[in-house]
């Protein structure tokens, strides 16, 4: 993988595809500002939303819907209006639009699951990756409370960060933290990334393309490749196809207010 730094007051970049995944609408942890400055200068002639966009969990537990959420909203609306292919692949937390699926709302279609050629003739499964999360498998329940435990963290996690900037120290993430000492002791991302990659293997694609554990990532397994989309929770992450069918994910790092940002990109050389 590359790294390289690119200054986005540029004009708009332009992609083939964008995947766009945990963007927890509804939740005091989404960084909705964050994901419409990138939607400001990021555009494709299709974008998947792969799943966990709105955070329906969170929304029966207490309502909170400031006007950034909507503009996200409005701002992905717009886009299909201007000839966008929009596709919606839920996640566990919008599940309840599992039960729309081949519906079109305002332009977006629901589905199940996708299948994305890239511009170089490589197939991807698109899914959110719920389904194969072997603690939901295990219990419903279980699955829900380390979800709810997941976004209370990472919404306390604003409040540390605020007492860590007045006192000069970097950012730091709570949330992420606990994650991967629990999940690491369980080889759970490593457990997830092969179950997604087997089930591209099994669909006979190259590679598949989620969500739903908060961790981007481009990585090569035996006969299929896996991409991880990431978050707008924490690492305001999305994977991108360009034109000649290169994927990279963008980890947006832009600061509100500012005329200008870096964007980090790892890309990901072609299978």
């Amino acid at each position: 993988m590359e790294f390289g730094i690119v200054n986005v007051a540029e004009a708009t970049r332009h992609f083939r595809a964008l995947f766009i995944s945990d963007v927890h609408l509804g939740s005091r942890a989404c960084k909705a500002e964050q994901l419409l400055d990138f939607l400001r200068h990021h555009d494709a002639g299709t974008i998947y939303l792969v799943g966990d966009i709105v955070d329906g969990w969170q929304l029966r537990s207490g309502w909170h819907w400031p006007h950034t959420h909507n503009d996200v909203i409005q701002v992905l609306l717009s886009k299909a209006r201007k000839g966008s292919r929009l596709i919606y692949v839920p996640g566990n937390h919008d599940e309840f639009l599992r039960d729309y699926f081949g519906t079109h709302f305002g332009g977006v279609v629901v589905t199940e699951q996708a299948i994305h050629v890239t511009a170089d003739g490589a197939r991807y499964v698109v899914t959110h990756g719920d389904q194969f999360d072997r603690t939901i498998g295990r219990g419903r329940q279980f699955a829900a409370l380390g979800d709810y435990l997941h976004m209370l963290l990472a919404s306390a996690n604003v409040t540390v960060n605020i007492v860590r900037k007045v006192l000069s120290l970097p950012r730091w993430s709570l949330s992420q933290w606990a994650k991967y000492k629990v999940k690491d002791a369980l080889n759970y991302v490593q457990s997830f990334e092969q179950a997604l990659a087997a089930e591209a293997r099994r669909r006979h694609a190259e590679g598949v393309i989620c969500g739903h554990v908060h961790q981007a990532s481009i990585r090569d397994f035996p006969g299929a490749r896996y991409v991880n989309c990431g978050d707008w929770v924490e690492s305001c992450s999305a994977a991108v196809e360009h034109l000649d069918g290169r994927l990279e994910i963008v980890a947006w790092k832009a600061e509100l207010g500012r005329q200008a940002a870096d964007v980090k990109i790892t890309e990901a050389h072609a299978i």
